[in-house]
């Protein structure tokens, strides 16, 4: 029997690694908490290793942190889900989900400010960016091209 062929016709229950458009992905919940960045570069890394998409390593780790620093400056939940998900065979979205749903703002500081670069910084590092508003929340994500090593 091919556990990749549907058991009904017209229906698709077969499990996800047998579907031509299914998505590599991997959740984790972390505290909000600022100790949770260093976790999710931690688990960035090891997931790009991998799917041997290393040079996307130093983007993404930078870009993790940044979305973990303001989902933890500016909202009160208690966790952060960090998603990251290969969309295509060079391609990763990093996403941080929070309770808030609340917009985050892009702001343009002057050079002496302290804060307020991290919008400016995911927009510099990623492909495309933006915002999904959840049933309880909102998913702030970037993405990243780079190439598969072999």
């Amino acid at each position: 029997m091919n556990a990749c062929a549907p058991t009904v016709p017209g229906t698709d229950t077969r499990p996800a690694t047998c579907r031509r458009h299914a998505r590599p992905s991997r959740t984790w919940s972390l505290p909000r908490a600022e100790r949770s960045a260093r976790t999710g570069r931690a688990l960035v890394r090891t997931v790009l290793t991998a799917w041997r998409l290393d040079d996307l390593t130093d983007d993404a780790t930078v870009l993790v942190s940044e979305l973990i620093g303001n989902a933890v400056e500016h909202t009160a939940s208690d966790h952060v889900q960090v998603t990251v998900t290969r969309t295509r065979r060079d391609t990763v979205r990093i996403a941080v989900t929070d309770g808030s749903r609340t917009l985050p703002v892009r702001r343009d500081p002057d050079d002496t400010a302290d804060r307020g670069r991290g919008l400016l910084l995911v927009e510099a590092l990623s492909r495309r960016w933006g915002v999904d508003a959840q049933p309880r929340g909102k998913r702030v994500w970037g993405e990243l091209t780079g190439e598969p090593h072999h």
